[in-house]
């Protein structure tokens, strides 16, 4: 797993090995930073089920002007702080070791807020619905949720609560951007550069 662009790019990041963790594969993940494109610079970034942090740490590359990491795993949390000083990125970053939900409620309580808020749980996860109902009071007016999930999975979306924006798929991966439904109706995602 690599950094793509920005003032880190070309770093290698550790991950860790096994079934646990799916690192997003680089060309999704240029993709996705391809749709976001002028979104991420100083922005507040928040990465839940973060793995490895490949997501949070591009988009701090990018020009994120910080980003919350939200790992339950001690050992994906330790090569997340691993790869954030490889990247030298560690001074814009924070790493949550809690569950999601618990995680959430507490960047509630502290009144954090985010201007872009990334899910990437493991496939057919049963917390990603509850988790973003926790996410959506953290997202500042104008900002945007992606959650990477299978293409077959839509278990967790309620069209009561969301606007999906825009969706794409790769293979068995899909992206989808999502706004809270109270969000006023001009939030619109930027064309994805280069066509």
């Amino acid at each position: 797993m690599r950094i793509i662009a920005g003032c880190a790019r070309g770093r290698r990041l550790k991950t860790r090995k096994g079934l646990e963790t799916r690192p997003t594969a680089d060309r999704i993940k240029e993709a996705l930073f391809n749709i976001l494109a002028s979104r991420v610079a100083d922005c507040s970034f928040l990465d839940v089920f973060a793995g490895s942090g490949g997501i949070g740490i591009e988009a701090l590359s990018r020009g994120a002007r910080s980003c919350v990491f939200v790992e339950k795993s001690s050992l994906c949390a330790k090569i997340i702080k691993e790869n954030l000083l490889l990247s030298g990125l560690a001074d814009r970053a924070d790493v949550l070791v809690m569950d999601a939900e618990v995680a959430l409620i507490h960047l509630d309580k502290k009144a954090a807020g985010f201007n872009l808020i990334f899910f990437d749980p493991p496939y057919f996860s049963h917390e990603l619905g509850l988790a973003l109902q926790k996410a959506a009071p953290l997202l500042l007016p104008g900002g945007l949720i992606v959650v990477e999930h299978h293409s077959r999975d839509y278990s967790w979306f309620n069209a009561d609560r969301w606007l999906k924006l825009r969706e794409k798929t790769y293979g068995n991966t899909s992206l989808s951007f999502i706004v809270p439904v109270v969000f006023t109706a001009d939030e619109c995602l930027p064309k994805e550069e280069g066509g």
